[in-house]
């Protein structure tokens, strides 16, 4: 029979994090492959690397730093995850998406997650930021679903609503920070596969007649566990590269690094904006 994570495991995970800062932190970052620079904005923070935390899963991806950097972000507590885990590197889903129990254990209401996306969407090129509003969980229609497995009754009931994924309200909050900042805000439905292969041209091509925007390898499974626990959620794609629709081209990481230094800025000004405007 299959092991899942329980209420000890996050527990102890969640009161070492405890035992390590003065402020509780009230929202959470996670930070996608290239955009951990983010993290430099914390102004005192505490790092914390996650091989040091109990039962946290390491990252092992490039990109993907892997500690917790907590301390004051523009002005608001926060506890930012420079790089995440993700299912393609072996661990179970629940595993993946222990971070997210863990901020809710920590009292944490709102998370703020980013990733770098593969642009289906024709008119986005490598640089943009989609303000995610809706998702297609592939991955967890073929059975990798976080929730599966016994449900921890402490965070929410058996069958989660999903039909507002993505804050309303935090939605409006970005789509007015960027107008007044003047940054360009696409916005769209993000499809999450599960890697770590990237996708060929019929798959590409498949996934925008479905409706997708963009497309990546994270973030929905963390969604899933933050909606359950009542957690509001506002996600960002920064859009890496173009999709591959005839073939034509090659896709690599490399890439997408490259294209976070771009993106990095936008998605800087953005939240800061979020942030400055949750604490009026």
């Amino acid at each position: 029979m299959d092991s899942f994570i329980t209420m000890k495991e996050i527990d102890q995970a969640a009161n070492f994090i405890k035992a390590k800062v003065k402020e509780l932190p009230t929202v959470g970052l996670v930070l996608g492959s290239g955009l951990g620079g983010l993290a430099e904005e914390v102004k005192d923070a505490v790092v914390i690397p996650y091989g040091e935390i109990p039962e946290w899963p390491e990252s092992t991806i490039q990109g993907h730093i892997g500690r917790l950097v907590i301390g004051k972000l523009f002005g608001v507590n926060c506890l930012v995850m420079q790089g995440r885990i993700h299912y393609y590197e072996g661990y179970t889903m629940d595993r993946v998406t222990f971070p997210i129990r863990v901020m809710q254990r920590l009292g944490i209401e709102t998370i703020i997650l980013t990733n770098a996306a593969g642009g289906l969407n024709p008119d986005f090129k490598p640089g943009d930021v989609m303000l995610i509003t809706d998702h297609v969980n592939i991955i967890g229609m073929g059975g990798m679903n976080p929730l599966r497995g016994p449900n921890l009754s402490e965070f929410g009931e058996r069958f989660p609503d999903m039909s507002q994924a993505y804050d309303c309200k935090l939605l409006a909050l970005a789509r007015n920070v960027a107008r007044d900042r003047q940054i360009a805000l696409n916005e769209g439905v993000y499809i999450c596969l599960a890697g770590p292969s990237f996708e060929t041209p019929a798959d590409l091509r498949y996934l925008r007649l479905i409706g997708g925007d963009a497309v990546g390898m994270s973030t929905v499974p963390e969604t899933i566990i933050a909606r359950h626990g009542g957690t509001r959620v506002l996600a960002f794609s920064g859009i890496s590269n173009k999709a591959n629709l005839d073939g034509s081209t090659v896709t690599t990481h490399e890439e997408v690094l490259e294209a976070g230094k771009v993106i990095v800025p936008k998605l800087t000004a953005i939240i800061r904006g979020v942030l400055e405007s949750l604490t009026e």
